[in-house]
């Protein structure tokens, strides 16, 4: 397929910039991808469409406070920072982003805090806008996180154009997050609340957890009309064995396995064996799945509503059936459903 075939025509007055009060109260679409049926529900309704014994698989990462402002030494110009991962603990080495890239060249010292006590040193040009940073800090290894973490801001994804608020830092996570690593939150986990999960809990709806560090390779541009030729950044995951022997127990039961936002997805399909199997794994992936796509490892989705021409809307439209998810989107944007990650769900399923 290609590239302009994914644009949504979605006003932009339909992204959600704050998430509604109560994480399970969005609206929820419901794409039945056999017949092509929608039904309008709230989020609250989910476990309607499910069964003792089904499983949903959530992503346990974990956003971390991955936004700095910092001061350009001798000029005090203002540069933002985006924290992208750590390359070294021991040299306090981190692979970053930073805006304007122009201003930075290599040996350049940037400083942060209103007393400037974090200071680092730029020791690498790795790509037109990627830096190493050093950090020069003389304290423990903990302590140096704890004082960088205490700088940054929650990066809220570029289509939300304000600056972070206090109360990002808790509901652009998910409730049950615990491996830290990731700079974009799996956005459909965010809809489940405690009473939810308890409900699940009660129902004998099973849940369990993979870790993928979602970086912003899923917000990079496409730019190749040609999907064949679009390379996704790699991020880090790991299936556990005691997922695996979940899932495919479940599998082998006649459970339903639903994948709980695209980063499962791409996890699982990232691991796949044979029957529908997945197979422990920790390393990294690059996997880009667009129309057409056989998918082996899951029965139903829950997602958000993505931007034009994004990689999680080529996701979606594989698992949920071009035509019928583009005809579903179109319905969201009549019915002013909101979109982006504090938006409204979807839940595609046979």
């Amino acid at each position: 397929m290609k590239l302009s075939e994914f644009d949504t025509k979605m006003p932009s007055e339909l992204i959600a910039t704050h998430p509604c009060e109560n994480r399970d109260e969005s609206r929820l679409m419901v794409l039945h991808r056999s017949t092509g049926e929608i039904e309008h529900r709230t989020f609250k309704d989910l476990l309607e469409f499910f069964n003792p014994h089904d499983l949903l698989v959530f992503n346990d990462t974990q956003v971390f406070p991955a936004k700095l402002i910092g001061n350009k030494e001798k000029t005090g110009a203002r540069i933002e920072v985006f924290l992208l991962r750590e390359l070294n603990e021991e040299h306090k080495l981190w692979d970053v982003l930073v805006e304007p890239a122009r201003k930075i060249r290599i040996g350049n010292k940037l400083y942060f805090g209103l007393d400037d006590s974090m200071v680092a040193e730029v020791i690498d040009n790795t790509t037109s806008r990627g830096r190493t940073l050093r950090f020069l800090y003389d304290g423990p290894h903990e302590e140096f996180k704890q004082n960088l973490y205490a700088l940054g801001s929650t990066p809220l994804p570029y289509y939300i154009t304000r600056e972070a608020e206090p109360d990002d830092e808790d509901r652009y996570q998910t409730i049950f997050a615990r491996n830290e690593g990731a700079v974009v939150a799996p956005a459909a986990g965010l809809h489940f609340s405690r009473e939810l999960m308890r409900r699940m809990e009660i129902r004998d709806i099973e849940s369990d957890f993979l870790t993928l560090h979602i970086g912003l390779g899923s917000y990079r541009d496409i730019d190749v009309e040609d999907l064949t030729k679009h390379r996704m950044d790699s991020e880090q995951m790991e299936v556990s064995e005691s997922l695996a022997n979940h899932v495919n127990a479940v599998r082998d039961a006649g459970g339903r396995i639903c994948a709980v936002g695209t980063s499962v997805l791409r996890g699982m399909e990232s691991t796949v064996g044979m029957n529908g199997h997945i197979k422990p794994y920790s390393g990294w992936t690059n996997k880009f799945i667009f129309p057409p796509y056989d998918f082996t490892t899951t029965d139903a989705l829950i997602t958000d509503f993505h931007m034009p021409y994004s990689i999680m809307l080529m996701i979606t439209t594989a698992f949920g059936g071009y035509e019928n998810t583009m005809k579903a989107y179109r319905l969201a944007v009549e019915e002013k459903y909101r979109f982006g990650a504090y938006g409204d769900a979807m839940l595609i399923m046979d």
